[in-house]
């Protein structure tokens, strides 16, 4: 499982890990979207962003009960207290990054409806609030900034060994 905040490279990374292990990727964020027939954005329009949550969860339960690949789940799923249990006993990768990389990567946050307004300072509290959680999911931290995704990516295969 891969965690941390939007643009932290969980999907980028993910896919090379999967490959690199031999399996499959799944994203949650685009399980929502499959199963919604919407983005995201248009869920936390319609819905709002409790009923964006409510299914983040129910996504997150269902691909770990019947999914073995490697899974990213979104940057807030881990605000959920059953999401950060259903976590326990699987092996939890937090890729940290820092503000300025992450600004770079999502830039102003467009298909981001958390980053709607002010992306930088929303961004970095997000990334204040979200940090105790993902280090208390976490089994093995991994620093993102200034680095190569398959250099990440070859990090996490060596974590993972037994």
């Amino acid at each position: 499982m891969l965690v941390g905040v939007m643009g932290a490279g969980k999907t980028t990374v993910g896919e090379l890990l999967a490959e690199r292990l031999g399996t499959a990727f799944r994203d949650t964020d685009a399980d929502i979207e499959a199963d919604a027939g919407k983005p995201i954005s248009e869920i936390f329009i319609d819905e709002g962003e409790a009923h964006f949550r409510t299914l983040e969860e129910a996504a997150v339960k269902s691909a770990l009960a019947s999914f073995g690949g490697v899974l990213a789940l979104g940057g807030g799923a881990v605000l959920s207290e059953r999401t950060r249990a259903v976590l326990a006993g699987h092996s939890v990768v937090f890729l940290s990054v820092g503000l300025s990389d992450a600004v770079s990567r999502v830039g102003l946050g467009a298909g981001r409806p958390l980053l709607a307004i002010n992306p930088r300072a929303t961004l970095k509290h997000l990334m204040d609030q979200r940090r105790p959680l993902y280090e208390e999911v976490a089994t093995f931290t991994v620093a993102t900034d200034g680095r190569d995704p398959v250099e990440i990516a070859d990090e996490i295969v060596t974590l993972l060994k037994p």
